[in-house]
């Protein structure tokens, strides 16, 4: 495992894809294939069964499962971070229990969603899952419908093994993080250059990353206002729905994984499609992951 200062160096880090085999089973292969393309491209870690890695979609078995074997093959290239956190906390207390006997480098814990919370309930989840490992807060208030608000957050920093915050906040909100010293990592991909360069954020916990890693390395590591200004349009894109759709419909349109969706996601519709078509194929192919995009074959596709 590395330090908590070792982990806060991490400017990129992917929320990285879970692909599918047609039986609906995780496709280690892919999978593997994804990850080696964002080693390639200099990611500093990646997130497994997050949001994107659809963890909401698993049983706990495949998640623990996927959780260590990227710790068994990549945890000397990249940081580890398991998406542990649940709405229940037992059941958040006993998975991260699990991850790090498998040895992830950090968790990723959100607040309790849905079945929502008091703010001393919140205080309290987070008290019982920070005692257990190093981790990174996650907060999203369009998912949870509660916003962690600096006066939850800024007590919580103060534990030994809080990393830092992803939030999707809003700049404002991490500009006044970073300048008392709690590390941020937007989860806002469309805001993420300007969080970076301009508002002091560690990084980025990215989606777009899936896509064009090798891009976003450059959004972090240097100021560059005409390559963030002229992927807005594919950022913007790959929220036309909610995450994970459009990335999922992204990485198939390429070929870098098969056609198949775990429901309740489906594709992308034929216009939307399009749209995505036009702005992957904007791009160099060499900054893709697959090859150029084009728009998927419905009989292809298998809903599962």
């Amino acid at each position: 495992m590395r330090s908590l200062e070792q982990i806060k160096q991490a400017s990129l880090i992917t929320a990285i894809k879970t692909p599918y085999l047609t039986s609906g089973e995780i496709d280690l292969t892919t999978y593997d294939f994804l990850v080696e393309q964002q080693i390639a491209a200099g990611v500093d870690g990646i997130v497994v069964g997050g949001t994107t890695g659809e963890g909401q979609l698993m049983n706990w078995e495949e998640h623990l499962m996927l959780i260590a074997h990227s710790v068994n093959k990549y945890s000397d290239k990249l940081i580890i971070v398991g998406n542990t956190g649940s709405n229940n906390t037992r059941e958040a207390i006993k998975a991260t229990e699990y991850g790090f006997a498998s040895g992830m480098d950090a968790a990723l814990q959100i607040n309790p969603y849905y079945g929502r919370t008091s703010i001393a309930g919140v205080k309290e989840h987070f008290k019982r899952v920070l005692a257990i490992g190093p981790a990174f807060i996650y907060n999203v208030a369009g998912r949870t419908g509660q916003d962690l608000t600096p006066d939850i957050i800024e007590p919580l920093a103060q534990h030994e093994n809080f990393i830092g915050v992803k939030e999707c906040g809003g700049n404002e909100r991490i500009n006044h993080y970073e300048q008392q010293g709690i590390a941020c990592w937007s989860g806002n991909d469309d805001e993420a250059h300007d969080a970076r360069h301009t508002y002091k954020a560690h990084g980025v916990i990215s989606v777009t990353s899936n896509l064009i890693p090798g891009l976003f390395r450059e959004l972090m590591d240097q100021p560059n206002a005409q390559l963030n200004e002229s992927l807005q349009p594919l950022m913007k894109w790959l929220f036309c729905e909610p995450n994970p759709i459009a990335i999922n419909t992204a990485l198939m349109m390429t070929g870098a994984v098969k056609p198949v969706f775990r429901l309740p996601y489906v594709p992308l519709n034929t216009q939307q499609q399009a749209q995505g078509v036009a702005l992957i194929n904007q791009r160099e192919e060499h900054d893709i992951i697959g090859q150029h995009a084009a728009k998927l074959v419905e009989q292809d596709v298998i809903l599962l």
